[in-house]
């Protein structure tokens, strides 16, 4: 199983740095996984909900440390790429261009939900 696709949708936040989309095998999405910055350095978090109790449970995860390694590995390679000169403002996916010098500014929270929300089904046909 390999990750054909990566979109990163970079906001910003003090410890919620990215939402990220995968393409697996260019047949299998995933929504949802969140770059997140901790105390000793950048991590996925992987899709969940609020149960009734309070708790978070994944909605989709590895079943595997390794596998867990491998997504983890190419996510945040693509984030760090990303964080590094890609376009600010749109999300980014493997093959994008960088941005011009200058765009700086990270979009909200708010508008970077609105877009993934818009964008959630991009690739699918």
């Amino acid at each position: 199983m390999e990750i054909t696709d990566v979109r990163v949708f970079p906001i910003a936040d003090e410890k919620l740095r990215a939402f990220v989309s995968i393409v697996l095998d260019g047949c299998f999405m995933v929504n949802d996984i969140k770059v997140i910055q901790g105390k000793d350095g950048l991590f996925i978090s992987m899709p969940s909900r609020k149960k009734r109790n309070g708790e978070f449970k994944d909605v989709a995860h590895p079943l595997n440390q390794e596998t867990r390694r491998r997504f983890e590995a190419r996510i945040l390679s693509e984030f760090q790429a990303r964080s590094e000169g890609g376009e600010v403002g749109a999300p980014s996916r493997v093959g994008d261009e960088p941005a011009a010098a200058g765009d700086s500014e990270r979009p909200s929270l708010a508008e970077v939900e609105r877009q993934h929300l818009n964008d959630s089904f991009w690739g699918v046909s």
